[in-house]
């Protein structure tokens, strides 16, 4: 991963989650998102027919459209159409009814998608 995509991405990141903390601490939200990056690149140490790239940055974005105010179109204009559709695969759609419906829904959608996306739902 190059570390001007890593960079770009966790600081929209912190900057989208600035306001949240980590939930049941004082711990900033950044600190979740990290340790889910973190995860994709242990994960890729270990095996390397991963795209780094594609998924870390997926990982450090995962909840961008479920926690704050970014919409789907900013992410695509910052970082392009195939990270803005992983990261809307990983955000639960609010307007289903139950927990279990949001959770089919976001696994359907996950599962359509490149191995990256699931790994992250993994990580997180």
């Amino acid at each position: 991963m190059t570390q001007e995509l890593y960079q770009k991405a966790i600081k929209f990141a912190g900057e989208k989650h600035k306001d949240q903390k980590v939930p049941g601490t004082e711990a900033n939200y950044l600190l979740h998102v990290s340790n889910v990056a973190m995860e994709i690149f242990v994960a890729y140490k270990e095996k390397d027919n991963v795209d780094v790239d594609y998924s870390l940055q997926v990982a450090l974005l995962h909840d961008t459209l479920e926690d704050t105010a970014t919409e789907y179109s900013e992410l695509v204009e910052k970082f392009g159409e195939k990270i803005a559709i992983g990261v809307q695969a990983l955000t639960k759609d609010e307007r289903l009814n139950s927990k279990k419906e949001k959770m089919t829904d976001s696994l359907s959608r996950i599962n359509k998608l490149a191995k990256e996306v699931g790994m992250v739902k993994l990580a997180d």
